[in-house]
């Protein structure tokens, strides 16, 4: 794995990877020094706000024994029209590795086509890849293996919807995704993710089938970054996808719900579905720090 810019990056190493996120969880969690990445720095340029992805790379940089370096386009000579190409240049001449946050998948493609360091996509408007991994390592936590498991995402078919599309297929999960007609996941990806699963993949647009049975359910917000134009509109379009109480009856009992966080409760999500017995969404928000710390390990010193 050279870059992390979609989990089809993770193809031959999520397991490897996922393994690795645990051993570093726990060895966090009993207080244990893993400065794998001491002296080393990483780049971090963020085109969208972020809590999430900006304190878990700061931190797990920290833990890490390395430095984590914020970077703002309007503090970097990109924002008074220096090319991404350069940009990709000269960072990779400083740091180690470079995590960019971004509002074009085509910017993210041409920073790692022109960096010499490690460039990790902390998110575009194609994928999120850094979420997925976490997402995985907590469906493993709580599930124990991804064989025979149903995942059902329900909204919007976005950056996220896409990426769990790849991330299930990879591990062998099945997913359906409930979405209206005209909100439907990239159908490149779906593409993508459907030549190389050996699970069962669907698109449908009722969103009490997709989530019939199903192990995980799992949402987005409606109105992503880049969206507000259309937040009346989607707010009407989406209203039936509402996680609530009515949609979780009809998985299984002992569902996991999910949330890449931020929530709008009362939108997307119901106060008492995010903070019921079913949701893991804050323990899913962790697994970030330590799902990417396996990553910038294995992009750095390529264990």
């Amino acid at each position: 794995m050279k870059h992390l810019l979609s989990m089809l990056d993770t193809k031959d190493e999520i397991h490897e990877i996922l393994a690795l996120a645990s051993e570093l969880k726990a060895k966090q969690k009993k207080g244990i020094p893993h400065e794998l990445l001491k002296n080393k720095s990483l780049g971090m340029i963020f085109e969208k706000s972020s809590t999430r992805t900006r304190v878990s790379f700061e931190v797990g940089m920290t833990q890490l024994g390395g430095h984590a370096l914020y970077l703002s386009p309007k503090e970097l000579q990109m924002g008074r029209g220096e090319t991404i190409s350069d940009t990709a240049k000269v960072l990779s001449r400083f740091v180690d590795a470079i995590m960019y946050r971004a509002f074009d998948h085509k910017m993210m493609l041409e920073l790692a086509d022109n960096a010499t360091v490690p460039v990790i996509n902390g998110l575009d408007d194609i994928e999120h890849p850094c979420q997925i991994i976490a997402d995985l390592l907590t469906i493993k936590e709580k599930k124990k293996d991804f064989k025979k498991l149903k995942l059902a995402y329900v909204g919007d078919g976005n950056n996220v919807c896409n990426s769990l599309l790849l991330g299930a297929a990879i591990v062998g999960m099945n997913i359906s995704v409930g979405c209206p007609k005209g909100y439907e996941p990239n159908k490149e990806i779906l593409e993508k993710a459907k030549s190389i699963a050996k699970s069962k993949i669907e698109i449908l647009e009722n969103p009490f089938d997709a989530v019939k049975n199903a192990d995980i359910i799992y949402t987005d917000v409606w109105v992503s970054m880049g969206d507000e134009s259309e937040k009346e509109k989607r707010e009407k379009t989406f209203l039936p996808y509402q996680l609530n109480q009515k949609l979780v009856g009809n998985a299984k009992r002992d569902c996991i719900v999910m949330h890449c966080l931020p929530a709008h409760r009362g939108k997307e999500i119901t106060h008492e579905v995010v903070d019921g017995k079913n949701s893991v969404v804050f323990d899913q928000a962790e697994n970030r720090l330590h799902a990417q710390k396996a990553v910038m390990v294995k992009l750095m010193i390529h264990v």
